[in-house]
């Protein structure tokens, strides 16, 4: 006998949503999220599509994980604590098992993050899944894009690249020689980190922020429209990781760097005379003008949802 849309709900989903947080989660009409006194709540949305955002052969417990992640991550570039997140995801079918593993991944991304689970809604249709999240800073205190002025510093988190050179051994457009390598640049695919604590600890000391999920090139051009400037890229600094090294393409490796996506990591400014924090790395700078430059040229400089890649 198939599951309806509410034993479906109870089964999988439903005792997921604990936290400090939480007055009402999961089983009312709406959720109750205790927000603390002074701040004002931070929500952004994010959806996956199956054949767009992730391949159509991806473990469901990845598809989850890497949507709460993705999701999370606009959070981390606000430098906000996490509260919450709603869950909607649009299935072909109620297949128990898949469901199952889904779960798994919500579950792991809700530890990882402390966002519980409070609320969302399922329906029937192509595969889906959109991850609300919520989190708060003080009224005066978020990170925001419009802060960069010239002379701050252009920074970066983590490495960057991992991703997309994941997702093209995932589709058999790469094969990685050194196995470990191949593992860790696929993961780095499947399970994001959104950079959480590190935005937090960004608060009152970065002057903008952006998470970098389009590609580098074209998430810091939204720095530079919100702020006003001109944002120069010196790609001999940008973090590469052990494993992207070992690929016997540097130049695409580069590319993926620049404009690859799906990294989570965050693009920082920082004021000139900041110290740069141990997890980051100094990429470039801020200057007056509009736009971003780069020493690389590229075709395509990152994701466009409906052009698809951006020149």
């Amino acid at each position: 006998m198939s599951l309806g849309e509410f034993s479906l709900i109870e089964k999988f989903f439903a005792q997921r949503g604990e936290g400090a947080t939480v007055e009402v989660g999961i089983g009312d009409d709406a959720a109750a999220l205790r927000v603390p006194v002074g701040h004002v709540a931070q929500l952004s949305t994010d959806t996956a599509i199956e054949g767009v955002h992730f391949p159509r052969d991806l473990p469901p417990a990845d598809i989850a994980y890497r949507s709460v992640m993705a999701a999370a991550s606009d959070l981390a570039a606000m430098g906000a604590s996490p509260i919450g997140m709603l869950l909607a995801i649009t299935l072909p079918g109620a297949d128990e098992t898949w469901l199952s593993r889904f779960a798994e991944g919500v579950s792991a991304a809700s530890k990882a993050t402390g966002l519980p689970l409070v609320g969302g809604d399922t329906t029937r249709g192509g595969l889906s899944v959109t991850v609300t999240v919520m989190g708060s800073t003080l009224a005066s205190c978020c990170l925001r894009r419009s802060g960069a002025r010239p002379g701050d510093r252009v920074c970066v988190s983590g490495t960057l690249g991992d991703a997309a050179a994941g997702l093209a051994i995932i589709e058999g457009h790469l094969t990685a020689s050194d196995q470990t390598a191949a593992e860790f640049l696929t993961r780095r695919f499947t399970a994001p980190t959104a950079r959480l604590a590190l935005g937090e600890s960004l608060l009152g000391v970065a002057t903008s922020a952006i998470d970098l999920s389009d590609g580098l090139l074209a998430d810091a051009e939204h720095i530079a429209n919100a702020s006003a400037v001109a944002i120069e890229i010196d790609s001999g600094k940008i973090p590469l990781s052990p494993a992207m090294r070992t690929l016997p393409d540097l130049d695409q490796s580069l590319q993926w760097a620049l404009a690859g996506g799906d990294d989570y990591e965050l693009l920082v400014t920082l004021p000139n005379g900041e110290t740069v924090p141990d997890s980051l790395t100094e990429i470039g700078r801020v200057t007056s003008g509009r736009g971003v430059s780069c020493d690389q040229t590229l075709e395509n400089r990152g994701y466009d949802h409906f052009a698809g890649r951006s020149g």
